[in-house]
């Protein structure tokens, strides 16, 4: 998570290295996240991690609020079998973390509960746009999850959404997603 600090340059060469793999890729890799807006490429200059513009969260967070709640219901209309049983592994470890001691497998599990209900819905391109704004999202968070004195809400918004989806409740799943992403903006500017 934000291993790269915003604006610093990515040498594609020290990272062919470390991933064992040859220029092409990487080129590719940074296209695509280039286009997803986590990189910008200046030429004879390099390519960059971009800054993190907290503007940005009120513009991001008024498409999520319209789009994680149409996630969350389309997960609990179409949750197949084989995904329940991921979503109560899921929610079992939730149960068993400390915020306090784990902030940074806090974030992660924030990811994971996020991919999970994006990974049960039939609509790859609402998948897609999710995944793209949910990494934006990321960012910032990463950037203010040291000043935020308590996260343990966060915890229990993600265990309630993924009960509401397991159990097939879409009207609550998409009402608790709304309310996960206002929230998070909240929590958010109160650290700003």
């Amino acid at each position: 998570m934000l291993e790269i600090p915003p604006g610093a340059a990515i040498n594609e060469l020290a990272l062919s290295l470390e991933l064992d793999l040859g220029r092409t890729p990487i080129r590719e890799a940074l296209k695509r996240l280039e286009n997803d807006h986590l990189v910008v490429s200046y030429s004879r200059r390099g390519t960059f991690a971009t800054n993190v513009d907290i503007t940005d969260l009120a513009a991001i967070s008024e498409v999520r609020q319209v789009l994680e709640p149409l996630a969350a219901r389309h997960a609990a209309n179409s949750l197949r079998e084989e995904q329940q049983a991921e979503f109560e592994a899921v929610i079992s470890e939730l149960e068993g973390i400390d915020p306090a001691e784990n902030k940074r497998g806090l974030l992660e599990y924030d990811l994971t509960v996020h991919r999970l209900i994006y990974h049960a819905i039939d609509n790859h391109h609402l998948a897609e746009t999710l995944e793209r704004l949910d990494d934006l999202a990321t960012r910032i968070w990463c950037l203010v999850r040291d000043r935020i004195p308590d996260i343990s809400g966060h915890i229990t918004e993600h265990i309630d959404l993924l009960s509401a989806i397991l159990d097939g409740d879409s009207e609550r799943a998409a009402q608790l997603a709304g309310d996960h992403v206002r929230n998070f903006e909240a929590t958010v500017r109160t650290v700003l």
